[in-house]
């Protein structure tokens, strides 16, 4: 082996096992998702997310339609609150049908209409409550409407089922 390729090596090697951040909180349910919130950026756990979530090689997802505050007979309150326990009520719902526990969801991306601050804790408050200290990764995306007039908010999953 010359002495180019080999420095090559040595070097492709050190980069490996140094040039990637540690994560500073990184753990793994019974479903192997990782958690990884990487030192050097902003800790999103108080505002009830996580950066990344690492789903093993070969698993089976599924994905949960973007569940609204709707009740069982379709009802909407025309409170903000209510809509959000009610739409993470309908999301359980739709991962016991799936045979899935909170801690296999990877993914969230949240719609919320006519978003500001003040909304920022029931919807941190919510997701805490369903998920404790296994936060998913999440995209909360403001919107001007939604499917029907009287919906506020909006709940998608991606779920790691292996």
């Amino acid at each position: 082996m010359s002495r180019a390729i080999r420095h090559l090596m040595i070097g492709g090697l050190i980069i490996m096992t140094t040039g990637f951040s540690r994560p500073t909180a990184a753990s793994e349910p019974a479903a192997g998702l990782t958690i990884v919130n990487p030192q050097g950026l902003y800790d999103p756990t108080p505002n009830g997310y996580s950066t990344a979530v690492i789903v093993p090689a070969g698993a089976r997802t599924a994905y949960i339609s973007g569940q609204g505050g709707q009740d069982g007979t379709g009802a909407l309150s025309p409170d903000f609150a209510v809509q959000v326990k009610q739409a993470y009520a309908n999301l359980r719902t739709a991962l016991d049908g799936l045979g899935a526990r909170p801690d296999q969801v990877a993914k969230l991306t949240v719609f919320v209409v006519d978003h500001d601050m003040s909304k920022l804790g029931v919807l941190t408050s919510s997701v805490k409550e369903m998920f404790g200290d296994r936060l998913p990764a999440q995209t909360l995306v403001p919107v001007p409407k939604l499917a029907i007039d009287p919906m506020l908010f909006e709940v998608e999953a991606i779920v790691v089922l292996d």
